[in-house]
């Protein structure tokens, strides 16, 4: 019997479609690293727990004296901004059903979000892609297949981002600018290497509604009204069902609160240096009495 060469391409093409989103739809069995509000770590860098077995170094937050001082930042948890300006961006799609479905959502409600989305992923979904680009979405890398960086030596890193960029310009005609880590996991030199040999801007968050773990819409959409404040970086999943569920609601309800939505990018154009921290005043000194 002769096989038929359109039918082979087809079940290829479905078969690496399903990988794709069974391998990233686990995303409960991830470790999560927790990344550092901007203004938690103006007393001090905070390290993130590395990942198990890791031996480089976690990843130090900004300290905000550095950048009130005018010194270029590496990465961002979140912005300062003056107004109510904040950023919702979405990991690990696009999904080939559930992005779309997002997708009607922010069109409807007039938002514009990032999208940090794996090579793999935008292979097996050009399609999809290619509208959230075409809608005014911004799109960053998060790696071709959610490998921490930390674990696979330089020439990983240089795989993982050289094919998902490669991905992503074939599909939209550009390279991303920004990059987010697979689990928030970097480490001091491959921010560096990031930000100095591949151009890209490292974006981490400061509101995390653990939607990959609490597969529940109103607990999403609590969170993150309960978290988010000007200048936040929101981080979700448009790999979740009950994710995409909140997010009609959630979105309502920030504007609510007074909230404006913007692209990563464009918060991070609004960013200001903190001001320098005003120190104590010194008590004067008690003079001594003379008998």
């Amino acid at each position: 019997m002769k096989t038929r060469p359109w039918l082979v391409v087809a079940v290829a093409v479905a078969l690496f479609g399903a990988a794709c989103q069974f391998a990233h739809t686990q995303t409960s069995q991830r470790p999560q690293v927790i990344a550092v509000p901007q203004e938690a770590a103006a007393g001090g860098a905070v390290s993130a727990p590395p990942a198990q077995g890791d031996s480089t170094p976690a990843m130090q937050a900004t300290p905000a004296a550095a950048t009130a001082a005018g010194a270029k930042r590496s990465s961002y948890n979140s912005c300062n901004v003056e107004g109510p300006y904040i950023a919702l961006t979405f990991d690990d799609g696009p999904h080939a059903t559930l992005t779309p479905k997002l997708l009607d959502i922010l069109k409807e409600k007039g938002v514009k979000v990032t999208f940090f989305v794996l090579g793999e992923c935008v292979a097996a979904n050009p399609a999809v892609l290619e509208r959230a680009a075409a809608e005014g979405h911004e799109i960053g890398n998060h790696s071709w297949d959610h490998k921490d960086f930390r674990k696979g030596g330089g020439s990983g890193v240089d795989s993982e981002i050289n094919q998902t960029n490669a991905a992503i310009e074939n599909t939209i005609g550009r390279k991303p600018t920004l990059v987010r880590p697979p689990y928030g996991g970097t480490n001091a030199a491959i921010t560096r290497r990031l930000n100095e040999e591949f151009g890209l801007k490292v974006i981490m968050w400061d509101v995390d509604p653990l939607d990959w773990q609490n597969r529940n819409s109103v607990h999403v959409k609590s969170e993150i009204l309960k978290s988010t404040k000007p200048g936040s970086i929101v981080l979700s999943h448009d790999i979740h069902r009950t994710t995409i569920e909140a997010m009609a609601e959630t979105i309502d309800a920030l504007k609510e609160k007074g909230f404006k939505f913007v692209t990563v990018s464009e918060l991070i154009a609004m960013d200001r240096p903190l001001p320098a921290a005003t120190p104590a005043p010194v008590p004067p000194a008690k003079s001594k009495k003379t008998k």
